[in-house]
């Protein structure tokens, strides 16, 4: 098991990382990261988007794949936080590869992530 941290929560999760999903604002189209839960760390191994526009350009290296872009980001940070505007009707969807949590779907404030050793 892996521990997260999503606000005052700590999720044990069955893998080491997990997905988060979520619904372009304007452009409705879906956009998904892996992340790793490291010591201390979240690493962004992996984003997806299907489609594109508006603050929805693919990364650097980003090739295409089944209708979207896939690129790796090498991207490590301490924590996220994920906005809960409630704007886009479903919130972040967060898995684990066996279960996945809503986060954000209502109004409300930012939801930190973070692994559970994190200060």
């Amino acid at each position: 098991m892996t521990c997260l941290m999503a606000g005052a929560v700590a999720l044990a999760l069955a893998a080491p990382g997990f997905t988060l999903h979520w619904t372009h604002s304007v452009e409705k189209t879906e956009w998904v990261e892996t992340w790793e839960i490291r010591p201390h760390s979240l690493y962004l191994a992996q984003a997806r988007i299907t489609g594109n526009g508006a603050g929805m350009e693919p990364g650097e290296g980003a090739v295409a794949d089944n209708g979207g872009w896939v690129w790796s980001p090498d991207i490590e940070v301490p924590e996220l936080s994920l906005a809960a505007s409630g704007s886009t009707g479903a919130g972040w969807r967060l898995c684990d590869g066996t279960t996945c949590h809503t986060l954000g779907d209502t109004p409300g404030r930012p939801i930190r992530l973070a692994p559970c050793d994190s200060p």
